[in-house]
């Protein structure tokens, strides 16, 4: 797994399973992304990272990008994705 130098560095349970970025990993590995909260999203120049929306965007860690709102992990991700928006928009 990647960083992006912010030293937020994704947590995971020895299977693998992702947990939220500065967070302790939940019993049993559950995966965050898919566990039905609208409220958390992977962040998209740092894949794996997952943050609250609304943490994020009360830090400022968010872009607006052709109609879409895109949110970070750590203040060195809004940089980078401004550097090249498309690419990072277009990531799955």
């Amino acid at each position: 797994m990647s960083s992006c130098g912010c030293g937020n560095t994704p947590t995971t349970d020895d299977n693998g399973a992702v947990g939220a970025v500065g967070t302790a990993m939940p019993p049993g590995g559950e995966d965050l992304l898919n566990s039905g909260s609208s409220e958390l999203v992977e962040c998209r120049v740092m894949p794996g990272s997952v943050i609250e929306k609304t943490r994020a965007e009360a830090e400022g860690l968010f872009r607006d990008y052709e109609g879409n709102r895109y949110w970070f992990c750590c203040k060195g991700c809004g940089p980078r994705f401004d550097a090249n928006p498309r690419k990072y928009a277009n990531a799955s």
